[in-house]
């Protein structure tokens, strides 16, 4: 799918064409269009398994032009400006976005006003003009965006000690910012960020502006790769920004608490040859710059968020943490840079690409460096895993989460579980062909989106044989198929203390 950065507001001549072509219809087709247009407004979807009302379809979104203002308190709703530049795939007299959580003052398309009302958690838009199949749009939407949620539904916003982060996977950037909020939709994005002076505002990509005013001061960030909603990132507190120099000079950015500064270098200080390690496993690194944000809060989690990871700081504070765990945690994140940002999926079933993928490097470079043998978690995996598929699922067909859990779907059978499908491939195919289908996966799909079909095809392609027997049982299998090479390997019946992950969500 092609994406460009900004796609221009249509001329208004496509206006006139739609009227002229609107006068021409017979009264009967008029009738019927007004009936149609007088519906009430219904929220859509593009009919993902697992959140089936999340997405829209009739559009492809080419550019996010996000504006956020932020007044100091972090309790405060912040101002807010979302641009959306998209090519319709369908006529459409409305346009259904994602967005659930914050107050619209004013929307428009192509420049001109448009009416807009809820439907369930959409905002659904009727322009003055119906759009043709194949149009560009740009839809502006003035709305706020509320940090503060239900303890029964968590949003994207993160509150800090000092301000606010985002952690939007999976299904809550839409409480965030208005959006088309399905992976299968990636975008360039731009962030346009206004913060109180002493503050420092950060975004995924590379930053291209700072302009200070009145007390306070505007950052403006731009990716150069598309990028999935649940992936944006705009950190505002009291933070220091530090720069080194990774892998074929690529620019590596932190952002961490100032006061912790000193405590926190000596594991920022590991990124370039996290990232060099992972170059030799899975290709150069996809984007355009990379670096670790430190959060002063308690989330649970640790998120990819694209080009600049989410981390609790606590993670790297806390003593109880062994070393050779935090850095594998580091390289968990790092991982999904290519498997999960850069190769997104296509569906949330297909999770378990980007999980399964980033648990396996997290393993093998714990193996590698900290002599923690993969086989022997392999091996601790496998006598879980027909539990964690009963509670979870298969990990390519995971249950669907509970309502209002934004973190449902992560759970044991897509971390360590996926991780040990990937162990089987490589004892069935081998250790050579396994590692050049690695390489090949994130070359192939490099800012795109995919699917388990699509990595079952290249599998089979590497392997030179039919591989689809194989991943249909230890994918969709109600239970764990033998494992290859490994016979005495057997189902453990009672509860083992086997870790799928540092934590539930992201990594």
């Amino acid at each position: 799918m092609l994406h460009t950065l900004h796609l221009p507001a249509p001329r208004s001549r496509a206006h006139s064409r739609r009227r002229l072509r609107a006068a021409a219809l017979l009264a009967s087709a008029v009738s019927v269009c007004l009936v149609a247009a007088s519906a009430p407004p219904t929220p859509l979807g593009v009919g993902d398994r697992l959140y089936p009302h999340l997405g829209n379809p009739g559009y492809d979104v080419a550019a996010y032009d996000l504006a956020f203002t932020y007044s100091g308190s972090n309790s405060e709703p912040l101002e807010a400006v979302t641009t959306i530049d998209a090519r319709t795939t369908a006529d459409l007299d409305r346009i259904n976005l994602d967005f659930a959580h914050g107050k619209v003052d004013s929307v428009e398309v192509d420049g001109e006003p448009a009416d807009f009302a809820p439907a369930g958690e959409d905002l659904v838009v009727t322009p003055r003009d119906a759009l043709d199949e194949g149009e560009r749009m740009r839809i502006t939407v003035r709305h706020s965006s509320d940090p503060v949620y239900a303890e029964d539904r968590p949003g994207g916003w993160v509150r800090t000690t000092d301000g606010l982060a985002m952690a939007n996977q999976a299904d809550v950037a839409h409480l965030v910012f208005p959006c088309n909020d399905h992976p299968s939709d990636k975008a360039r994005f731009t962030f346009h960020v206004t913060a109180p002076d002493g503050l420092t505002a950060v975004a995924n990509g590379l930053p291209t502006g700072v302009e200070r005013a009145g007390g306070s001061t505007t950052w403006t960030y731009r990716t150069q790769h598309p990028m999935a909603t649940e992936l944006a990132q705009v950190s505002i507190g009291r933070s220091t920004v530090l720069h080194r120099t990774g892998p074929h000079g690529l620019p590596v950015r932190d952002v961490v608490p100032t006061e912790h500064r000193a405590a926190l270098e000596p594991w920022l200080e590991k990124t370039p040859e996290q990232i060099a390690w992972m170059e030799k496993k899975a290709g150069r690194y996809p984007f355009e710059t990379y670096g670790l944000l430190m959060a002063d809060a308690i989330t649970g989690f640790e998120l990819e968020t694209q080009t600049l990871t989410l981390f609790e700081r606590e993670l790297f504070t806390e003593p109880a943490y062994p070393k050779w765990y935090v850095e594998s945690i580091m390289v968990h994140e790092l991982a999904h840079q290519w498997f999960g940002n850069s190769v997104t999926p296509a569906t949330w079933s297909d999770l378990w690409l980007n999980e399964g993928h980033a648990t396996w490097y997290e393993a093998l470079y714990a193996e590698e460096t900290a002599d923690r043998p993969m086989a022997e978690r392999m091996k601790a995996a496998y006598g879980a895993s027909d539990r964690w598929r009963e509670a979870g699922g298969p990990p390519a067909a995971p249950k669907p989460p509970k309502s209002g859990s934004k973190t449902g779907i992560f759970r044991a059978n897509v971390y360590d579980g996926s991780a040990l499908v990937l162990y089987a491939l490589r004892q069935e195919i081998g250790r050579t062909a396994f590692e050049g289908l690695e390489r090949a996966w994130t070359a192939t799909h490099r800012d795109g989106t995919a699917t388990t079909a699509d990595f079952v095809r290249l599998a089979s392609e590497m392997a030179g044989r039919d591989l689809g027997g194989f991943f249909q049982a230890w994918l969709y299998g109600e239970k764990t198929p033998p494992m290859p090479g490994h016979p005495d390997w057997k189902p453990v019946a009672e509860k083992e203390p086997v870790k799928a992950s540092h934590t539930p969500q992201g990594e």
